[in-house]
């Protein structure tokens, strides 16, 4: 979108929130927004836009998670807390050290990862903990969509970890530099990590081949897969940047599908459930709902100078979510 073009507008049916912190995510329990803030606390409105504010750490909200029926959060307090719809928290663990929880994620049947330090934790459905430490701290984690498999994201590389495969060693995947972000694409074929420095990386893991994706202007730090997995919607730079993983290289050889130019910084992307739309939010407070199949353009939020900071569709797809580094944030009913 150039600064001049007119695209059409939701602007007029947000639900404003304030929240009074910075926040930090925003994830959905059934249809109703949960807006992660930066310290202590979950701000979640209800369908009537009633307000709740629920108390989950001590101090500050380092990392979060959300599958629709619950939240995991982790706290510089060195808790796990699961929130779940009837508005419920519940301590899911605790760091014996008291470290930091830096990064959370579920994973299959209601499992959950989470790390402190070198060390990653995971929690199966039959409430075991097993951990795992990698060489150095933990950049990122992500479960496998097929299979009982972690990936932990860490200095020059990534590891894959099966928890419940005891006499199996973890696989490491090197490259060197520090990786901070990991997913898996939806079929399982390929890893990716988001790098300090401003490119992606990833690994296809059938033959382990390496692939680097550069030319962005800002770390990314926002990464989603779009309905049905045919591409990664990206932040990091002054327009969406979508990288092709349909058909058997993925996006080997090819180049990504780039869409909503701006003259801000794009920082955050959430994808569509069902449909080939990305929500994404930039720098100076616009938000944006983009269409892949010919880059049309809906105006949800209009620019307002305050940073987009999180984003997220409700698992139906009929409301986004979106919360900003001031605390304002904002709901809308798409139909």
């Amino acid at each position: 979108m150039n600064d001049t073009q007119a695209a059409p507008s939701l602007s007029d049916r947000i639900h404003r929130v304030e929240a009074s912190s910075p926040i930090v995510a925003v994830h959905f329990l059934g249809r109703s927004p949960a807006f992660v803030l930066g310290e202590e606390a979950l701000l979640v409105v209800d369908a009537d836009g009633g307000e709740l504010r629920l108390p989950v750490h001590s101090g500050a909200i380092l990392s979060s998670d959300g599958n629709g029926q619950a939240i995991v959060t982790g706290g510089d307090d060195g808790r796990v807390v699961v929130t779940d719809a009837t508005m419920t928290s519940a301590a899911a663990a605790t760091d014996d050290k008291r470290r930091w929880i830096d990064h959370v994620t579920f994973g299959p049947d209601g499992t959950l990862a989470w790390s402190a330090g070198k060390t990653a934790f995971v929690r199966n459905t039959r409430n075991e903990i097993r951990s795992n430490e990698v060489a150095s701290t933990v950049g990122g984690l992500a479960f496998a969509p097929k299979g009982f498999r972690l990936a932990i994201a860490h200095y020059n590389g990534a590891t894959l970890w099966f928890p419940n495969m005891t006499e199996a060693r973890p696989d490491t995947f090197s490259w060197q530099g520090s990786h901070l972000g990991v997913t898996f694409s939806r079929d399982g074929k390929y890893l990716m990590t988001a790098m300090q420095e401003p490119v992606l990386h990833g690994w296809r893991l059938s033959d382990r081949k390496d692939l680097r994706m550069s030319g962005y202007a800002a770390r990314v730090r926002s990464m989603a897969w779009t309905a049905g997995g045919d591409y990664l919607a990206t932040s990091g730079s002054d327009q969406l940047i979508l990288w092709p993983f349909k058909g058997k290289d993925g996006p080997m050889g090819k180049q990504p599908k780039m869409l909503a130019p701006y003259s801000a910084r794009l920082d955050v992307v959430a994808a569509h459930p069902a449909h080939d739309i990305v929500a994404v939010g930039y720098a100076d407070g616009l938000v944006l709902l983009v269409r892949l199949s010919d880059g049309a353009e809906i105006t949800v939020r209009k620019l307002e100078k305050v940073a987009v900071t999180a984003l997220a569709f409700s698992a139906d797809g009929h409301r986004l979510a979106f919360g900003c580094e001031n605390g304002e944030g904002g709901v809308v009913d798409l139909g």
